[in-house]
């Protein structure tokens, strides 16, 4: 019953006193109204005669926003008026076009398209979460409802990562031209493969020199070198506790997906293959890639649902699985917290087994409000004690530093909107001494 029939009830109660028999009033009256809505109830359309559907985006970056249309089919012989209301988790961002409490007119055998614009607020996959349908009458004293999940269809939007450092990938780019000699270059790395013979020119290394070459050509030649290529890159992703700690405007683990997503488009221009685990105390995500174009979209795809789960992260799960799915000697990328007990009891005592076999980098973002808490003068006890802590956890990461260069590991400690970049200048100067 809808308040429409409530308002005619009470209209019929201010007219009992006109009646002779005040209970004869109130019952006429109710019977009265009780018929006009059961008549308005069976003349609603049936709730099982309504299909719905939905098509639309499934995929939209995060800050962007998607569309996605929910079809209403009127299979019946009477008119549907409804009222619908299509819910989404809250972070989805839905704003319907279409107000849940406005009435949809539908004619027997038509349908209907009710648009909903999505604009999330956080990375992953964002479901519909229900769908609610009220079949009004013609009088609109009565309705039929139908809701909860099992009248919902299914659909699924991922949101993928902003991706903000690619913004950074031309001028690495041009870097990576360089090493690779398409332009000019002097010098040479270790471990590069010979290119061509070309004129000596001032200021080339004289190591460099062909004595053969030169003395066929009657002229001084050298040899260019390109950096080795097909070379393999493992980027690894810590996904515990650690990871969900926020950096600036977003968790740490949102800033390590977009420094590896930079370094995987790189390493794929580069020629090389990446690979990539994601895990904590389970392994969340495992991809097997190659220097092909579409490795970059798969790699988003494959992070896009990753979450920080809060548990400590299993650095012998983590050596075991790099350790058994690489067998070549490959870099590995960790992205994680230069924290001291977590890296302390977990990382340092597997290190040696997995830098014996791979060249390690240790990427991390760190926190700008350790740095701004030792360079505020303290006004009070409570900021003095809240510098202190900040200088011993500053005191403690440098240690944590320090112990992973004795097991020949680069460190890159940078702040979160400078992570991307760093990771990618690393690869690149150790891509060009050849110490992939």
């Amino acid at each position: 019953m809808t308040w429409r029939a409530a308002l005619l009830l009470g209209a019929g109660a201010l007219t009992l006193p006109a009646w002779p028999a005040p209970f004869l009033g109130v019952a006429v009256m109710t019977g009265l109204v009780l018929l006009l809505v059961a008549l308005d109830w069976a003349l609603a359309a049936p709730l099982h005669a309504v299909g719905a559907t939905r098509s639309g985006d499934r995929t939209v970056r995060l800050g962007g926003t998607a569309t996605v249309t929910l079809h209403l089919a009127n299979t019946s012989g009477r008119t549907l008026r409804a009222q619908v209301r299509d819910a989404w988790v809250p972070s989805a961002g839905a704003r319907p076009d279409v107000p849940p409490r406005r009435v949809l007119l539908v004619e027997a055998g038509g349908s209907a398209a009710l648009p909903v614009r999505l604009t999330p607020a956080r990375r992953g996959d964002r479901p519909a979460a229900a769908l609610a349908v009220r079949s009004l009458g013609p009088l609109r004293l009565a309705f039929r409802q139908r809701a909860g999940r099992p009248g919902t269809p299914p659909w699924t939007l991922r949101v993928l990562p902003r991706f903000d450092s690619r913004r950074h990938l031309p001028e690495k780019l041009a870097r990576l031209r360089i090493i690779d000699g398409i332009q000019v270059t002097r010098g040479r790395g270790q471990g590069t493969e010979f290119d061509t013979l070309r004129e000596y020119v001032v200021g080339d290394d004289v190591r460099s020199i062909d004595w053969r070459a030169s003395a066929r050509r009657s002229d001084v030649l050298v040899r260019t070198w390109r950096p080795e290529r097909d070379r393999r890159l493992v980027c690894v992703l810590d996904t515990g506790r650690t990871s969900a700690v926020r950096v600036g405007d977003e968790p740490r683990l949102d800033t390590a997906i977009d420094a590896a997503l930079l370094l995987t488009a790189l390493a794929a221009r580069a020629g090389d293959r990446v690979d990539l685990l994601a895990a904590d105390a389970a392994v969340r995500a495992t991809m097997t890639g190659s220097g092909r174009p579409a490795l970059l979209s798969r790699l988003v795809d494959a992070v896009a649902p990753l979450q920080p789960a809060l548990v400590e992260t299993d650095f012998e799960l983590i050596a075991g699985e790099v350790l058994r799915r690489e067998r070549q000697r490959s870099l590995v990328v960790l992205f994680t917290a230069l924290e001291a007990g977590a890296l302390g009891e977990g990382l340092l005592p597997v290190l040696p087994r997995l830098a014996a076999r791979h060249r390690v980098v240790v990427a991390a973002a760190h926190d700008p409000v350790l740095t701004r808490l030792t360079t505020v003068a303290p006004s009070g006890p409570d900021d003095a004690y809240a510098a202190a802590a900040a200088w011993r956890a500053l005191a403690e990461r440098d240690r944590v530093r320090a112990a992973l260069a004795r097991h020949g590991v680069t460190v890159v400690d940078a702040p979160a909107d400078r992570l991307a970049p760093a990771v990618a200048d690393t690869y690149l100067r150790l891509k060009a001494l050849g110490q992939l």
